[in-house]
C-alpha cells in the first residue's frame, strides 16, 4: 500500500488549500525545510492540525509531554546529541523496547541517530508538538547545568 502524501491529506480535510500546497512544496525546494514547519511558519496550518495528520498517517500516538514523568537516570543514558541536536527525548524503556518522543517522524536523520542510541531495542515513536519539544529540551539543559555545575 502507498502512502499518501502530507500535502494530500492536508487538502482532502481541507486544512490548506492546494494553492498553499504548491507554495509551499516551492519554498521547499529552495530551502529544503520540512512541508509541515513551512506551512506551520506561514500560520497556513495549526500545529496541533499537522500533529493530527502526521499522527493517523504514521500511526503514531501524540503526547503531552508536560503531564508526563521525567526520568533523568533513562534520559542519562542516552547521549545528549540525540536530545540536542536530533530534539529525539527517550521517555520510558523496557527489556526490549524504549520510547522516543519526537515532533518530525520525517526527520530520517534523527530516526537514524534513534535506532543508533536504542542499541538493538524495538524503537517505539510519539508525536509531541514543537513547544513541547522545546520546553522538555530546555529542561535538559537546565538539568545538565546543574550537574555541572556541582562538579566545580
Amino acid at each position: 500500500m502507498v502512502r499518501k502524501k502530507l500535502g494530500e491529506i492536508l487538502i482532502e480535510k481541507g486544512l490548506i488549500t492546494p494553492k498553499q500546497l504548491e507554495d509551499a512544496l516551492s519554498e521547499q525546494s529552495r530551502t529544503k525545510e520540512f512541508l509541515g514547519k513551512i506551512l506551520s511558519d506561514k500560520n497556513q496550518i495549526k500545529e496541533l492540525d499537522l500533529l493530527k495528520v502526521l499522527s493517523e498517517q504514521f500511526k503514531i500516538p501524540i503526547v503531552n509531554l508536560k503531564h508526563s514523568y521525567t526520568d533523568w537516570a533513562l534520559i542519562k543514558s542516552f547521549g545528549s546529541s540525540s536530545i540536542l541536536d536530533y530534539k529525539c527525548f527517550p521517555l520510558k524503556k523496557d527489556d526490549w523496547s524504549v520510547t522516543f518522543a519526537i515532533s518530525n517522524p520525517l526527520d530520517a536523520w534523527a530516526l537514524k541517530k534513534i535506532e543508533e542510541v536504542a542499541r538493538g531495542l524495538k524503537v517505539q515513536l510519539v508525536l509531541v508538538s514543537q513547544e513541547d519539544m522545546l520546553e522538555v529540551i530546555d529542561g535538559y539543559r537546565k538539568y545538565l547545568n546543574e550537574n555541572i555545575a556541582k562538579l566545580f
